[in-house]
């Protein structure tokens, strides 16, 4: 991994040294030439010199060849100063983030034809507590099972001592190393710039696209299981993963940037989650601290609405990793609420719905939106045929250059009946 690295960095800074300050790839239509920046911040993206352990870069966890996402199923990541710490969430995709609005406790979003306030909305990170990509680029950076740094200071004292120093100093100056803080805010403003200006964040290369161009057509299964996805009394996914064109003609990004409370059953594989007294409440904590959600017991267990995109070539979902197949995801939206045996452990001889949250939060999770507004015993909204057309449907919003994760071993998932 070193030498590959060096390797990169050198290919990259002739690049850089040459006088132009851009790469010297073939352009295409599809990419145009990176800035100066974006070549820095690419540079950055793999650069595992930066982490405390000398072994983790943010590629490392954000695979290029899977969509910028996890490499494998694992539920959550290692890392830390000798990476044996294992993380809080599972790691997200950072395809199509371009267009994140700011974080708002109130946002207007189009619904039957008109704008109706979706609650929170916006922001990076699952949690929305970053205001933009740069400042979701120091989260790991920083944080203790991550990367590992104790400081911005420790940062940029391991860029110094990495062969990216010389990049970075070509880019910003030679002495733009001196000042901790100014090199810091440009160490991840570059990882920003090369994230919004490289194609591979953000390609539109699916087979949806090409249908959306006139290029391709959907399957029997795939057109069933579109309008599965758009019909508001069956898979309703429209409600959260919009399926709008956007301005100019641009393709969807299947998300609407809003929060929800899924009641996602709680991973026993996170080790936080041993400590039985311990709850990721999303909006309202413990990773988010901050006024904009104090006092607000309505916004636990809420987490921010993922792109579609990509999600079938996952092998881990939801925010704990607690699912590892899309027929799993699927199955669960159909029944959690009609076999919830099938997805919660059983307490005090009763079904510990919600499991994640604590007691006196539960009546804040979604249990009124279709699917999730049938009882237990209640028929599922989608039978086994449907979910397999959905999920038909789904897949064909994989990017062409995505590979797609195996899922790790799993009791097979009872049919849904």
């Amino acid at each position: 991994m070193k030498y590959a690295f060096t390797a990169l960095v050198g290919m990259l800074s002739a690049a850089l040294l040459a006088g132009c300050g851009r790469s010297d790839a073939p352009v295409t239509p599809e990419q145009p030439r990176l800035s100066a920046e974006a070549e820095l911040g690419k540079i950055l993206f793999f650069d595992t010199l930066l982490s405390a352990s000398g072994k983790l870069a943010c590629a490392s966890c954000h695979d290029p060849a899977h969509a910028y996402g996890p490499p494998d199923g694992a539920s959550v990541r290692l890392g830390g100063e000798a990476m044996n710490l294992m993380g809080g969430r599972a790691v997200p995709s950072l395809r199509y983030k371009q267009y994140t609005p700011l974080f708002s406790l109130h946002a207007y979003l189009p619904k039957g034809g008109e704008m109706e306030d979706a609650g929170p909305a916006g922001g990076f990170t699952q949690d929305g507590r970053a205001a933009t990509l740069a400042d979701q680029a120091a989260i790991p950076l920083l944080d203790s099972k991550e990367m590992a740094n104790a400081s911005p200071e420790a940062v940029i004292e391991r860029l110094r001592a990495s062969p990216s120093a010389g990049v970075f100093k070509k880019v910003h100056g030679d002495q733009s190393l001196d000042d901790v803080a100014t090199a810091f805010t440009q160490l991840t403003h570059a990882l920003q710039v090369f994230q919004l200006e490289d194609q591979s964040f953000h390609p539109y290369s699916s087979k949806y696209d090409r249908v959306l161009n006139k290029a391709a057509v959907l399957t029997e299964a795939e057109g069933r299981g579109m309008k599965l996805f758009f019909d508001p009394n069956k898979g309703n996914c429209a409600d959260c993963h919009t399926a709008v064109t956007g301005p100019g003609g641009r393709h969807p990004d299947f998300t609407n940037f809003a929060f929800n409370a899924l009641g996602v059953p709680r991973n026993a594989a996170i080790p936080a989650n041993q400590d039985a007294a311990y709850f990721d409440m999303g909006l309202c904590g413990p990773m988010r601290q901050d006024q904009w959600v104090k006092d607000r017991p309505d916004l636990c267990g809420m987490f921010k609405t993922p792109t579609l995109r990509n999600v079938a070539a996952r092998g881990v979902f939801f925010h704990n990793g607690a699912l590892h197949s899309l027929d799993d995801v699927l199955a669960f939206y159909a029944t959690r609420d009609t076999d919830p045996d099938r997805w919660y452990p059983r307490k005090a001889g009763k079904v510990d719905r919600f499991n994640d949250l604590p007691a006196s939060l539960r009546k804040h999770v979604d249990t009124h939106t279709p699917p999730f507004d049938r009882q237990q015993g209640d028929r599922p909204v989608l039978d086994t045929q449907e979910i397999a057309d959905l999920k038909a449907f789904i897949e064909t919003l994989v990017d062409a250059d995505v590979r797609a994760v195996s899922p790790p071993a799993t009791s097979p998932a009872r049919p849904v009946h």
